[in-house]
């Protein structure tokens, strides 16, 4: 009689904990999913990732992705100009992207890296970040720190999978890139299934 009672129990505390961790694995689930599935908030007030009242070049070319953007200026040296943040929020990369490569301003035809070489991503809450690509040196921010808007991430450059010094910039909602806006316009860049091309000017300011 008594091994039977000392059995039930055992069987009663055994249900007790699986019902436990079921519990626990549910919540965590929960946790975990919850900002994954919430909607992404409005779109930030993004401006041009460059210098206010510049004009630049904004293309793409066949391959290239939809929503990608290329920025190439429209006057004075490509090497070295300033990268600025579209809006504020959190870096969550600062480094490498792939391999470098040898383009530098003294060895323009070096030989290319692969992937964006220097680049940068910022968190800007609701779902929302950018991504700035082919810097020219190591970036002047940190994984963590808290940018606002103009401010300097690094220099345009030629690193990673580069023919020519530009910026490769993305924006992306919910992870998934979307056309840029700058200034609440649409930049005009959509599709990738032809080479195009339009001037936009900074109010990055």
């Amino acid at each position: 009689m008594l091994v039977g009672v000392t059995t039930a129990r055992r069987r009663r505390a055994r249900g007790v904990a699986v019902f436990l961790t079921l519990a626990a694995v549910l919540v965590v689930a929960v946790l975990v999913l919850r900002p994954v599935l919430r909607e992404p908030g409005p779109r930030p007030a993004f401006q041009m990732p460059v210098a206010c009242g510049e004009t630049w070049q904004l293309g793409t070319y066949p391959g290239h992705d939809d929503y990608d953007v290329d920025f190439f200026p429209l006057d004075g040296a490509s090497w070295g100009r300033p990268v600025l943040a579209s809006f504020g929020g959190t870096v969550t990369v600062a480094g490498i992207n792939g391999t470098l490569g040898e383009r530098t301003p003294s060895n323009p035809d070096g030989p290319r890296g692969t992937g964006g070489g220097y680049w940068v991503k910022i968190d800007h809450g609701g779902k929302w970040e950018t991504q700035y690509l082919h810097l020219l040196e190591p970036p002047l921010v940190r994984e963590g720190q808290r940018v606002e808007r103009g401010q300097q991430l690094g220099r345009l450059g030629s690193t990673g999978n580069s023919g020519a010094p530009h910026l490769h910039y993305e924006q992306r909602r919910g992870w998934e890139k979307v056309e840029a806006y700058f200034g609440g316009a649409p930049s005009g860049i959509t599709t990738d299934d032809r080479e195009y091309t339009v001037h936009r000017t900074s109010r990055n300011c």
